[in-house]
């Protein structure tokens, strides 16, 4: 096809390339329109979860709209979760699964998140991320990442991968070329990465490297900056996409970029501005992004994209490559689901595997105290980044029994609360990142030495921290685990065993 094309025709095949989302546990009237018509896919966030059963009643009426359609959803299945936006993720995390490194375990996890997406009517997913966990200030990562060692990345990524694919659902390995080196959220600022290509590709590069040797379906790129590969962040450059990822690597699948309104790609170029330059640079499916576009701002982008082809900054055959990419991606999904999988584990309850799992990656700084009731729990609360979102956390979401206190920066010490209760938690989420944490901690144990800290992100602890634990995630199933090894079970008595 050349630009000379009818306008009706390049309007189907911008549309085909867009992947908005929308409000609401229902489709809207123009969503239904705009499928029937020829939208390429369309992304799934918490709120426009109910339960497992809904989003199945949801993605029924969009398929049948149209067969090909791509439902994706950001189900990391750790501290980053869609499905269990409500309650948090059943699952231990990717932090948790990489200290674990059992790479049967990481299948395991994937293949049956794959097996409850694909009964839900979900055929991509986007997931797993495949970054590195190498630098302690990174403010978006965290959790998100197996590791911080290249090649135990790289095998988890695979692992992951590969069970989710062998349940029917198109993997994802993000944020290539990977996010984990950088101390800036692209949801917020531009992120530049420093190294040549060589040094990238014998650390970060690797386990995207694995994840398309592997077969992955999909790769999310970042607005990730390389000056030394290139200036222009991944996202829109063909250096990466094109030359790199395609030519290099051969990799054939769909490349989807990271959200175009974060404000490392839209504050310079634009949304529309973002969406051109992704596509003419190699991406394939461009995620519009979390915030919901109205039906007019959706036909302004795919006006954008057939005037970039009319005025020749976008190769029709280029618009014409990705439309076919992602119209084949549910087939490919499909095609890849080989073996039985286990039955999906739905939202309301946690599996004893994954318990068992997300025990043995907590680190304890001990001895830890006998549980005594009334136990206090003092959580330190800080602004979630814009990833992981509003999700309960903590020892309270699974115990509703116990008592306890948010605290944030500046607040007042419940000094009689915690005098008086029996076993006192401080529950902390990345502290390294947060002194007032740190010094919180330090002002609680003036009061109560015996005061147990609870690190949930990836500070970890260390003898001087004694008594504490790390779980490296806090997801329902990490939390139910320092629960057993702190003593307390659900009725507020030991746990046992």
């Amino acid at each position: 096809m050349t630009a000379t094309g009818t306008t009706g025709t390049l309007r189907s095949l911008a549309d085909t390339v867009l992947m908005p989302c929308f409000d609401g546990t229902t489709a809207p009237d123009w969503l239904r329109r705009r499928v029937s018509e020829s939208l390429g896919a369309v992304c799934l966030f918490g709120r426009n979860v109910r339960d497992d059963a809904q989003v199945r009643a949801l993605t029924d009426v969009l398929l049948a709209e149209r067969a090909e359609l791509v439902v994706a959803i950001d189900e990391e299945a750790g501290d980053v979760t869609r499905l269990d936006a409500s309650t948090g993720s059943p699952y231990p995390g990717n932090a948790a699964l990489g200290r674990v490194d059992d790479v049967a375990t990481t299948r395991s996890v994937g293949a049956r998140v794959g097996a409850r997406l694909r009964a839900a009517g979900v055929t991509l997913n986007f997931a797993p991320s495949a970054d590195l966990g190498d630098r302690p200030d990174n403010p978006v990562i965290g959790t998100r990442a197996f590791g911080a060692d290249p090649d135990l990345v790289a095998r988890h990524t695979v692992a992951f991968v590969r069970g989710q694919q062998d349940a029917g659902v198109a993997a994802c390995a993000k944020h290539f070329p990977g996010h984990g080196g950088t101390s800036a959220d692209t949801h917020l600022h531009p992120a530049v990465i420093a190294g040549d290509l060589a040094a990238l590709e014998n650390g970060p590069l690797r386990p995207f490297r694995a994840a398309v040797d592997a077969g992955v379906a999909t790769v999310m790129a970042g607005h990730l900056s390389v000056p030394a590969v290139d200036p222009l962040p991944a996202s829109i450059s063909a250096r990466w996409l094109t030359e790199i990822l395609r030519g290099d690597w051969g990799f054939d699948g769909v490349i989807v970029t990271d959200a175009l309104e974060m404000q490392a790609l839209a504050g310079r170029y634009g949304l529309a501005g973002s969406a051109v330059l992704a596509l003419a640079a190699g991406a394939d499916l461009l995620c519009i992004g979390g915030a919901t576009r109205s039906d007019e701002e959706l036909s302004g982008l795919t006006d954008a994209i057939v005037d970039a082809v009319r005025d020749g900054t976008l190769p029709a055959d280029r618009l014409a490559d990705a439309a076919r990419r992602v119209s084949g991606l549910p087939a490919v999904a499909g095609a890849a689901a080989s073996r039985q999988v286990g039955a999906p584990v739905g939202a309301s309850g946690v599996g004893a595997e994954d318990v068992a799992t997300a025990t043995r990656a907590v680190t304890v700084a001990g001895p830890l105290p006998r549980w005594a009731g009334p136990g206090l729990l003092l959580r330190c609360e800080e602004t979630p980044n814009i990833a992981v979102g509003v999700v309960p956390w903590g020892p309270g979401a699974v115990r509703g029994d116990l008592a306890e206190m948010i605290l944030t920066a500046g607040a007042q010490l419940p000094v009689a609360a915690i005098r008086d209760a029996g076993t006192v938690v401080v529950i902390t989420r990345d502290r390294h990142r947060h002194r007032w944490m740190r010094e919180l901690t330090t002002a609680v144990r003036t009061h109560r030495p015996d005061a147990v800290l609870l690190e949930m992100g990836v500070a970890g602890v260390a003898d001087e921290d004694v008594p504490a634990l790390a779980t490296y995630g806090a997801t329902r199933a990490s939390t139910q685990a320092a629960l057993r090894l702190l003593g307390a079970g659900t009725d507020g008595t030991e746990w046992g065993g």
